[in-house]
């Protein structure tokens, strides 16, 4: 983890030259963030825009950092090409899940590439389960199919409770994208790993069951 790739500079770069001209230019931060009303106007780029502006530095630096460990594992795993298709399914994914969930708020804006990240992110475990995240939080590393999953439990605990600014449905619509995905593109895991595929899946079947049951 952690030697960067030239697609995932570029990424980076991406990321950080339009959240700068979204910190310098309220016009344009406005005219490309997630906007609910917007896009149900026919807005449709927002869905896409809003994932390289970010809220200030602290934001962008926090969704840059966690790329720049986990997209060397995606990258090594399947190349170059299939990192991409994962970041931008995660980040339209994401997004789609928030308009189906906030579909009704016109007023809900959100911005970050988060739910990008969230996806590559569940994809890195899938593909590397037995990694040993070390968070600063939690005095011992941890397995990162434990983190994964318990994460994926907080998002939609987050998503239920409607705790803090943070568009938990967009990590978690990430991480299906992500987890969807590379399922897709590597599907040999399905007999290699099929412990960890169904073990990653819990949280998300969980969510479908409590939307289907009116419980979010």
């Amino acid at each position: 983890m952690g030697n960067l790739d030239l697609v995932t500079i570029i990424v980076i770069a991406a990321n950080a030259i339009i959240s700068f001209k979204g910190f310098n230019d309220m016009g344009f931060f406005e005219r490309y963030k997630f906007n609910v009303g917007g896009i149900r106007r026919g807005e449709k780029i927002r869905i896409f825009s809003s994932g390289f502006l970010h809220v200030d530095t602290m934001h962008l630096f926090f969704n840059m950092f966690t790329l720049y460990f986990f997209a060397p594992v995606v990258i090594y795993h399947l190349g170059t090409l299939h990192f991409l298709i994962i970041y931008i399914a995660s980040l339209i994914l994401g997004n789609l899940l928030s308009l189906y969930f906030h579909k009704d708020e016109y007023h809900y804006s959100a911005v970050g590439a988060s739910g990008a990240v969230t996806g590559v992110l569940y994809a890195a475990i899938l593909l590397q389960p037995d990694m040993q995240l070390g968070l600063m939080f939690i005095p011992l590393p941890i397995p990162a199919y434990v983190f994964g999953i318990l994460y994926l439990l907080y998002s939609i605990y987050g998503m239920k409770k409607q705790i803090g600014n943070i568009g938990h449905d967009a990590h978690f619509g990430g991480a299906i994208a992500g987890y969807v995905v590379t399922l897709i593109l590597l599907p040999s895991l399905f007999q290699t790993d099929l412990l960890m595929v169904g073990l990653l899946a819990i949280p998300i079947v969980l969510l479908f069951v409590m939307h289907k049951m009116g419980k979010l």
